[in-house]
């Protein structure tokens, strides 16, 4: 039995290599470094360098520490690719701009859909949405597979094994499907159309493209005009915008496998 879970423990690392492994690729890589240096000493949420691309390209993040899941036990170590909370940051980017990231990661931001790649196709991750409305309501939507395919594919989406923290699933819609932005947009017009970057599955008609929208544009509760805001269908319905939303990511482990 040991024996097994350690040869598919090993199967959780993809081939793409890590370009220098001294380095940190995400924020379990920073947790556990910061550990064994200050060997006792916590290591509280906030923004940390990792090094996806190598030690010639430090990227920022903002690194969640302390996530606890739906049983109130504190779960592993996060790293944020995605935050939005005041509207401070523009999401109406251009592919250049989604493709490298952009905004603050101590504030709003994206952290970049070659990042993206890099990571997730060095070790196998999964993907945690967590958004807030604005009567102090909050849920998530958790999957255990997440995967961003190269540029040629458009970024494409490879997303599964959700699992229910109250927000219900609007993500798996656009499994498969390529990363779209208003300049480049293999959809035709749902960029565009609806406010922001991101996967969405291309209908002809553009209030069919999505039934999530975290890149959106920044509106107040239950808005006015549908589809546009930062919306998550199977929560909160078309016409509400939310308050928050965070994507972040995680390295699937062992305990992941022993616990299924």
């Amino acid at each position: 039995m040991l024996l097994l879970l350690m040869l598919a423990l090993s199967s959780l690392v993809h081939s793409a290599p890590i370009l220098n492994t001294s380095l940190p690729l995400d924020c379990e890589d920073v947790y556990n470094f910061k550990i064994s240096v200050m060997k006792n000493a916590s290591v509280p949420s906030g923004v940390y360098t990792i090094y996806p691309a190598g030690s010639n390209k430090p990227v920022k993040v903002y690194c969640d520490m302390g996530c606890l899941d739906n049983g109130g036990q504190q779960d592993e170590k996060w790293t944020v690719i995605q935050r939005r909370f005041n509207g401070s940051v523009s999401f109406y980017r251009p592919w250049a701009q989604y493709k490298e990231g952009f905004g603050d990661p101590a504030g709003e931001y994206w952290l970049g859909l070659e990042n993206m790649y890099i990571m997730t196709n060095t070790e196998k991750y999964q993907l945690r949405v967590d958004m807030e409305d604005f009567e102090k309501g909050s849920a998530y939507a958790q999957y255990t597979t997440f995967t961003v395919s190269q540029e040629s594919t458009n970024y494409m989406l490879n997303i599964g094994g959700y699992i229910n923290g109250g927000a219900g699933d609007s993500l798996s819609f656009v499994n498969g499907r390529g990363f779209s932005t208003f300049d480049k947009d293999p959809t035709g017009n749902c960029a565009e159309a609806n406010g922001g970057g991101f996967w969405y599955y291309g209908y002809w008609y553009w209030y069919q493209c999505h039934l999530a929208n975290p890149n959106g544009l920044y509106k107040y509760g239950n808005v006015g005009t549908p589809y546009t805001g930062i919306m998550w269908q199977s929560w909160k319905g078309y016409y509400y915008s939310m308050k928050t939303i965070v994507m972040k990511i995680r390295r699937t482990n062992l305990e992941d496998l022993t616990t299924k």
